[in-house]
């Protein structure tokens, strides 16, 4: 697999799409992706989706690379049966997307709508200022999960890392296994729900008593994944001491004076 290299250093610059997939009578498409450059697989991912029309896309042996299967901003169903390395599935708007295997650092970073599977464990940032859509990891994942998430939910079917919920804006977590410490440090709104134990929480994160649509969404979410829920959940919310500060900035208390 060679890959060439501009004045700028900027990788493939020529680029073309390989047009090695194979599409069938139904449309569906599927094409390996062993011998092909990260440039080349998301170019013929564009090719099939935007100008051949394939809603159902199998990309076979990604090799862990990184970065694939990012930018597509259509409806459609891509299978990537294997695993991903870093960046996967980022800036998404619209494609429901199944990973057979493992994910990086920062899946799904920046996705605006869709579906993001993932059948085995996933690295740190998942989910990372997540917009919309849900990102399901039916194993574990890393630290920092939803940092700066703005909308969407994260549903984890396994443990959570430290920090899990940093600075939360928006949207929701449902973490069923255990979750390391500072849970939802300094978060701003949104809600996450855990089924096992809390190491600590950070700050400005307090649990919350849990009511009838809490429960409808926790049973809605589990049941369309297929993911079995814990014997009991335990909410956390921001406690909006952080809202507004108790102290002037200098500038302002020469104002005020």
């Amino acid at each position: 697999m060679k890959i060439s290299y501009d004045a700028r250093g900027l990788a493939e610059p020529a680029a073309q799409a390989p047009r090695v997939a194979v599409i069938d009578a139904s449309g569906a498409a599927v094409f390996d992706a062993a011998e092909l450059t990260t440039r080349q697989i998301n170019l013929e991912l564009r090719r099939l989706v935007y100008h051949e029309g394939v809603t159902d896309v199998t990309m076979r042996n990604p090799g862990a690379r990184h970065s694939l299967a990012v930018g597509i901003l259509a409806r459609c169903r891509i299978t990537i049966e294997g695993s991903l390395g870093y960046f996967g599935c980022g800036l998404i708007d619209g494609p429901e997307i199944h990973i057979t295997g493992r994910v990086g650092w920062s899946v799904a970073e920046n996705m605006m709508s869709g579906v993001v599977v993932i059948d085995k464990n996933a690295g740190s940032l998942t989910g990372a200022a997540l917009r919309g859509g849900d990102v399901v990891v039916r194993g574990d994942v890393g630290a920092r999960s939803g940092i700066d998430q703005k909308g969407g939910t994260i549903i984890v079917g396994g443990n959570a890392g430290t920090m899990t919920g940093f600075m939360l804006q928006r949207g929701r977590q449902v973490i069923c296994g255990n979750v390391g410490g500072g849970l939802g440090d300094s978060m701003y709104d949104g809600a996450i729900y855990v089924g096992g134990k809390v190491t600590s929480l950070g700050v400005d994160c307090v649990e919350a008593g849990l009511d009838a649509a809490d429960d409808e969404f926790l049973a809605r979410k589990l049941r369309i994944y297929g993911i079995e829920a814990p014997a009991a959940w335990r909410k956390f919310v921001c406690g909006r001491k952080l809202w507004n500060y108790d102290n002037l900035e200098p500038a302002e208390r020469k104002l005020v004076l």
